[in-house]
């Protein structure tokens, strides 16, 4: 490679390189078909519902999953959720749920208490409890403003 450019370079300088047409083909690079929404589903529920997952897995899953532009189905998150219980990992079935609740973004006011309804049953079996019960939706530290003060 180095020593072609090196050829070309002194053909360049000499004066005797005639200008050709560089001929290139297309190339398509294609990430094979597309996955439904009930098969993107299905794949994430039995990934979660393994028996043999274990921490980073489930770590991995759910970041890949929050990571996407998209709010998960009530069926994912119980999902997850169950295996967070398997694992005995409170905090990552908590971290998961601010997670999922960022992801609503601006339309957090229709869909977010639509997944908690859905979810609830799976909350209370598991004894785990949402962000608002634990307090987390609101800043532990936070100071009032200084229009707020005055009154």
């Amino acid at each position: 490679m180095f020593r072609s450019s090196i050829i070309h370079l002194r053909s360049i300088l000499r004066g005797n390189h005639r200008m050709s047409a560089i001929r290139t083909a297309p190339v398509r690079h294609s990430h094979g078909g597309c996955e439904s929404d009930a098969e993107f589903d299905a794949r994430f529920e039995a990934y979660f519902n393994r028996p043999d997952i274990d921490h980073w897995e489930a770590r991995k899953a759910m970041n890949d999953l929050l990571g996407m532009d998209l709010v998960p189905e009530p069926k994912i998150i119980v999902a997850a959720l169950k295996a967070c219980r398997r694992l005995n990992d409170y905090a990552l079935a908590i971290r998961f749920m601010e997670g999922v609740k960022n992801q609503c973004g601006s339309n957090e006011k229709e869909i977010y208490p639509y997944l908690l309804q859905e979810i609830k049953p799976t909350l209370c079996d598991l004894g785990i409890d949402t962000v608002e019960e634990l307090g987390y939706d609101k800043p532990e530290l936070a100071m009032k403003t200084i229009y707020d003060l005055e009154k």
